[in-house]
């Protein structure tokens, strides 16, 4: 199992982290059986960090991650866990969850404790609640052995936060494909200027970058035909030195299988494979249905149609063609945000920069949703 050394930190995580987010389910709960034997297989093959969070499993992540990791010595695993901060009005609330936390975990510290899905509103929020300061106190106390954040938010707001003070660690969605959202590659390059280890998630996209339409993985498959298009995503990440941890949520034990593949005989990418990934982006790219970018210089709809978000979900499904996410997705937005109650009234075309003609292709959106 390839570790890595954090240097401020003065240990070695796993290359790899079991992220306890995607559970094997029975019934609607965690299959214990099934989850135990999945976490077992990891540790034995050299995992020694494991992610969970308080929302996860509707709160029975942190139940089960916890009584699976009481079966093994504490000083040989790292657990990571997550305060709620959506939740957390006060100082009093945070030392709530906290406890709330290392009950359900049976465990007298934790090792890598974050604040959760943070940008720059919850950190600021955070810091003058002195909810930081707070965990401060409990680092000092021995129960938080490393203090560091989770984020989701653009690049100023990372800057931000990143330089606020001297975190232990940071955590940040990265991936192939994601170079230039939310933290970003420059991101990635402050933290490795400011000496702050990073710990990586969605490097596989939720599972995009795991099924690709088979047109975009022509030079994978050309340069490594035996490895898995997981394998190209999981590797990218790795290939920076200051990515310290990758963590996958994995449900079947194949997923285990190929990762343990991928990182027992780990292998940065090399300048030819990272040209590889950078030609397998573009073409990712390509296969957008429109060019709309976001701008929301269209809205507001008069209908109340949310014409980005539609947009943006169509474009997402044409890349990946992930039909589960693509749904998913889909039900999250309101039955009035969606692309059938367009009037054609054509208001939102005097002002695309990029000349889409919006009603016809939400009337595209619409089809090609209804058909999944």
């Amino acid at each position: 199992m390839e570790k890595r050394l954090i240097e401020n930190l003065g240990i070695e995580t796993s290359l790899l982290g079991f992220g306890c987010m995607r559970l094997p389910q029975k019934d609607g709960k965690i299959d214990r059986d099934y989850a135990f034997e999945m976490i077992d297989k990891a540790y034995k093959a050299g995992v020694n960090y494991f992610d969970t969070a308080y929302p996860y499993h509707n709160g029975e992540s942190e139940l089960v991650t916890g009584a699976a990791l009481d079966r093994y010595p504490r000083d040989s695993y790292y657990l990571a866990t997550k305060l709620p901060v959506w939740f957390v009005k006060s100082k009093e609330d945070a030392k709530k969850y906290f406890e709330e936390q290392l009950q359900k975990l049976h465990k007298d510290y934790i090792d890598f404790y974050l604040l959760h899905a943070i940008g720059a509103e919850r950190f600021r929020e955070m810091r003058d609640l002195g909810v930081i300061d707070y965990l401060e106190e409990e680092k000092k106390a021995g129960r938080i052995k490393y203090l560091g954040f989770s984020f989701h938010d653009g690049f100023e707001a990372f800057k931000e936060i990143i330089t606020y003070k001297k975190w232990d660690f940071c955590q940040i969605q990265f991936n192939y494909m994601d170079k230039n959202e939310q933290a970003t590659l420059e991101g990635v390059k402050l933290a490795k200027e400011l000496g702050v280890p990073l710990i990586i998630m969605e490097p596989v996209k939720g599972g995009s970058l795991s099924n690709l339409p088979d047109d975009v993985t022509t030079e994978f498959k050309r340069l490594r035909p035996d490895a898995s298009i997981t394998s190209w995503a999981l590797r990218y990440c790795g290939s920076f030195d200051i990515v310290k941890v990758i963590l996958s949520g994995m449900t079947e034990d194949y997923q285990l299988e190929d990762n343990l593949k991928t990182f027992n005989n780990f292998e940065p990418l090399s300048d030819e494979e990272m040209a590889a990934v950078n030609v397998t982006s573009d073409a990712i790219n390509r296969r957008v249905f429109n060019g709309c970018t976001g701008c929301r210089y269209c809205m507001p709809c008069p209908n109340g149609v949310d014409i980005p978000r539609n947009f943006r979900i169509w474009n997402t499904y044409g890349m990946y063609q992930n039909t589960g996410h693509a749904k998913w997705e889909w039900g999250q937005i309101s039955l009035e945000e969606k692309a059938k109650n367009c009037l054609e009234c054509g208001l939102c075309m005097e002002h695309c920069p990029q000349g889409i003609s919006i009603p016809e292709d939400l009337a595209k959106v619409q089809e090609t949703m209804d058909n999944l």
